[in-house]
Parts: C-alpha cells; structure tokens; sequence
C-alpha cells in the first residue's frame, strides 16, 4: 500500500518537473532577447520601430490570448492543448533563431506568443490531475509560481551567457531541447483536463482587442521613430475604436473576456494596475539598461548580463518569501511598499551616466527588485479580494492578463519615449543608439552626443515610470489605508478565496464553473 502510495507521488513529482519546463521558458523568452538586441540589430539591421517590436510582439501575443485559450483548454482539454502548444512553441523558437529579417524575426516571436498562450493556463490546470492532496498541490503551485517569477528574472542572465559564446539566436534555441523532452515525457505523465461545457470563446472579440492593441501600439512606436503622417493617424484611430466597440461589446455579452464592472471596485483597480504597470517599468528599464551596459558604458554581454544577478536574485527571493510576510503585515502594507521601493530603485537610475553607472544600475535592480518582487505576489490575491467570490474566475485572469501586457505595453510606449527623445536630442543620423554606433567614420563628438541623447532617454523614462508608481502608491495609500476600503475586503476577502499561494487551488475553483479562475489566480502571484 505505502509502496504504491510512493509510487504514485514520485509520478507526480515527476509530472511537475515535466510542466516546469515549457513554464520556465514561456516566463524567459518575455525577456531573453534584451540583450541580445544589440546583436540583432549588427545581424539583421531592423527599424527603431522593428527593434520595438521584436521585444514586445510576443508579450502582446501572450497577453491578448491568455483568457481565450484558458476557455479553449477547458472545453476541448489542456493536455491537449499543451502538446499543441509545446510544438508551436518549439517551431517558433527555431524559426525565430534561423529568420534572416526583421520582418521573419517578429513573425517567429508572434507565433511563440502564440503558443505561449496556449501552454500558461493549461500546464498549471494540468497539476490538479497529478496532485489529489491539498497539501501537496499547494506546494507544487508554490513551485510553479516561483520557476516563474524566476524565468522572467533570469532571461537576461541566460542570454548573456549564451551570447558571449554563439551567435543570437542561442537564446532562443535552449528552448528546442525542453519542449523534446516535454513532448516525450508528457504523454506519460500528465492526465487530461476537461471541463463539462463551458462558456464559448468570444471570437470576435478577441480579434477587436488584439488588432485595437496592436494598431494602437503601431501608431505610437511611429509617432516615436518617424514622426507624425496621416497612415499613423488613421491606424491610431482604427486601434482606438476597435478596443472601443471591444468594450461596448463586453458589457453586452452574456460570457465576456473582460468583464468590466469588476473596475467599479478601486481596491480591484489599484491591483489590476499594480499588476500592469511593475511589469510594464521592468521590461522596459531592464531592456533600455541592457542596451545602456553594452553601448554607452561598452561592457561585454557577459559583463552585463553579471550585472543583472543581483537584482534577478533579490526579484526572485522576494516573490518567493511576500507570502510569509503577507501573513504578519497585511496584503495592504505590502503593495504600497511595493511601490514606494519600485520608485525609490528607478530613482537610482538617473544617477547614471555616459562615463560611469554600473553600480547605480546595480543599486537601482536591488532596490527595485524587491518592491517587483512584492508586487508579482500580491496582486492577484488583492483583486480576488476585492471581488465577490462568485467572481474570482474573471478577476484572477485579468490580473494575470494585466501582468503579460505590462510586460508589451511597457515596451511599446516607453521603449517608444526614449526613441523619440534620441530623435529629437541625438544626431540626425540614425533614430536608436545602437544602429548609430554600426555606422562607420563617427567621430568622437558624435558618439558622445548619441551616447549623452539615449541616456537622457533613460533618465525620463526611469523618473515617469517612478512617480508613476508614487503617485499610484500614494492612491494606494487613501484607498488601502482610507476610507476607500474595509481591511476586511483585502485581507478577509483574501482568505476567502485562496489569498496566500499555499491555498489549494481547488478552492477558487468553486467560484466558477470551469478551472479558469483557479489557473489565473495562483500564476498571478509569482508573475515576473
């Protein structure tokens, strides 16, 4: 009896291990190419815009496909829909490292966003098959949420260590062996999931959010790197009126995507947007101090990408250890720390500059790194809370929606700032740093000029991302700390549907019919 029962966990133990891995690469790639920009940019020469979209192509694939795929999984089953997904994912990898244009490289990194929509919400559904107990469950999701939380963290790490010895697209073919063994082992180890029924998947809509974002996120990288037209005015208002009717037509259907009287909750509204905008300061600083370390200061990848640990270890270490701290100060205590110390370290980076700024970027990812660290823990318990229980479904998988457009959008608009600022300050020779400095016969005066014009570009876009994160730690405050909220709605609430990541998922799951609330709800929190 004992012996089958051992056998039974280790095939468990052993199917979690499986799942980790397309997890742990799905949370990388968000972030595996920030260094490797510079590389790209000698390989394939793209556009200002095509750099931007290089980087976030994928997080707005990811992101405007999670819910949708999450309903597909549960009616036409997620083991399904992994081994789908893990097969996309594997051909885009390989096409993406192989593309030989620009044009090639974002198609690739679209169809990775793809099928990393695909396998997010089905691998962490698929644990409930592998783990019966509570107790064990509860740590197998304390184990998913955290390889995630390190996956984004480390992306840049990998990379550097990659490219300082094979050519770009290294980064993306370690994903080529794990998604093999997931396809072999997978079939073995993992049970189905299907859900009886379930809400049919709004089509139409997820089409009108994806092309509103993109149009409208197309416009502004435009706008940032060629300046006004009338194509980029048109596109702009196509893109605004497409979400538009997108969000007329959720308030009218019966099962939508995003149900949008959740807002009327500001407790709700100060965690969806903590959820955003962390991610969307992360990518975009992380990606700007890449470039920064390799082409201003003139750091070696290998060099950079050292750098990064301290802060990737501290991100890390604080989403795995804010549930404990939760449990003695307070959901409440926790996100408007979170973001004071996100200001504080972006603060630090306007200490930086073209002669020196390595240990002022260190300091900056420290200090910082902790209050993301918080934030990727606490928000989906925070919006649950904040809803009746009856609706956590849909507020977990927008709080995890938020997360993955941070992570574009932060990229497109302040990735699009500091082009437009080295446009404008730099000189009228290229519109990035980095394609400036692959043009031959600069002088000195030049190089210092662009170089003085990005970092500029960096300063602005660290002090906006931080008084950003001020002003909304300061509403936090009032609302949180106010009279805006009962401290029952947060930290009551919390309890009442899961709020610490050692609640079983099953729990949430009463409050819909199908898993997809269970699966937002527990990815939310170890979100990086």
């Amino acid at each position: 009896m004992n012996r089958t029962h051992d056998d039974t966990d280790l095939r468990s133990w052993l199917g979690l291990l499986v799942v980790l891995g397309p997890v742990l690469l799905v949370a990388m790639d968000g972030s595996v190419l920030f260094l490797a920009m510079p590389a790209i940019t000698d390989a394939l020469s793209p556009s200002a815009g095509q750099s931007l979209w290089i980087l976030d192509s994928y997080g707005f694939a990811v992101g405007s496909l999670l819910i949708a795929f999450g309903t597909i999984g549960d009616r036409y089953g997620r083991k399904r829909l992994l081994m789908i997904g893990a097969a996309m994912f594997g051909l885009g990898s390989v096409g993406a490292a192989f593309a030989t244009s620009p044009e090639l490289l974002i198609a690739f990194r679209v169809l990775m966003g793809v099928a990393g929509a695909t396998l997010l919400p089905s691998a962490l559904a698929v644990l409930g098959t592998l783990f019966t107990d509570p107790r064990r469950r509860a740590q197998a999701i304390g184990i998913f949420a955290a390889t995630f939380a390190a996956g984004f963290a480390i992306g840049p790490i990998v990379a550097g260590q990659l490219l300082s010895r094979f050519w770009w697209g290294s980064v993306l073919m370690i994903n080529v062996p794990v998604v093999l063994v997931f396809s072999v082992l997978a079939p073995i180890l993992l049970g189905e999931v299907r859900a009886s029924g379930g809400p049919r998947v709004d089509i139409a809509g997820v089409f009108a959010s994806a092309a509103g974002l993109l149009m409208s996120m197309y416009a502004v990288k435009h706008l940032a790197t060629n300046g006004m037209s009338a194509a980029t005015i048109v596109t702009g208002l196509g893109g605004v009126a497409l979400l538009g009717w997108f969000g007329r037509r959720q308030r009218r259907i019966d099962n939508p995507l995003v149900d949008f009287t959740l807002f009327r909750s500001p407790v709700f509204t100060i965690a969806i947007i903590t959820g955003f905008l962390p991610l969307a300061a992360w990518s975009a600083t992380a990606y700007l101090a890449a470039t920064y370390l390799q082409s201003v200061l003139g750091l070696s990848i290998a060099d950079a990408a050292l750098l990064a640990v301290p802060g990737a270890v501290v991100l890390t270490v604080a989403a795995v250890l804010t549930p404990a701290v939760v449990a003695r100060v307070g959901h409440s205590t926790a996100l408007i720390t979170a973001h004071f110390t996100i200001a504080a370290g972006l603060l630090l980076l306007l200490a930086t500059s073209t002669g020196a700024g390595a240990g002022w970027y260190i300091a900056a990812t420290v200090v910082a790194g902790i209050g993301y660290g918080i934030s990727f823990s606490v928000v989906a318990d925070i919006a649950v809370a904040a809803v009746p229980a009856e609706r956590a479904g849909s507020a977990a998988a927008l709080a995890e929606t938020g997360n993955e457009l941070g992570n574009a959008v932060g990229i497109a608009l302040f990735g699009s700032l500091a082009a437009a600022l080295f446009r404008i300050e730099g000189p009228d020779l290229a519109p990035t740093l980095t394609e400036t400095l692959h043009l031959p016969d600069l002088g000195t005066a030049v190089l210092d000029d662009a170089r003085s014009a990005f970092v500029s570009g960096l300063h602005v876009v660290a002090a906006t991302a931080a008084v950003l994160h001020g002003v909304l730690g300061a509403v936090a405050v009032r609302v949180l700390r106010g009279g805006g909220a009962h401290r029952g709605d947060i930290e009551g609430g919390a309890d009442r549907v899961g709020g610490s990541s050692t609640t079983p998922s099953s729990e949430l799951g009463h409050a819909r019919r199908d898993h997809l609330g269970d699966v937002h709800q527990v990815v939310g929190r170890g979100h990086g």
